[in-house]
């Protein structure tokens, strides 16, 4: 997966970019993968998961995610945000 352009991407497209790469790792229901969705409870991802999210999303960036950088992340709405801010640095 190619790094997402700065200049060129919408919230939306990371969401987009962010069902693809759930379903593909993860095997949850693009359908699923909605803003308020909590990724543990709702998701039903667990620590080591959300180290493997942390890692497509430095895939997605091109950018090193810093653990406090993901630390407060609990929802897609939450990852979606934080993709917006590394990809803006």
């Amino acid at each position: 997966m190619s790094a997402i352009p700065a200049d060129t991407f919408t919230s939306d497209d990371v969401l987009v970019r962010l069902r693809s790469v759930l379903h593909e790792t993860f095997e949850i229901d693009p359908a699923r993968v909605v803003p308020e969705a909590n990724l543990f409870t709702d998701l039903e991802l667990d620590s080591i998961d959300a180290i493997d999210l942390a890692i497509q999303v430095q895939d997605m960036t091109g950018t090193r995610i810093k653990p406090e950088d993901f630390k407060s992340v609990r929802t897609v709405g939450d990852v979606v945000a934080t993709v917006q801010t590394l990809v803006s640095r």
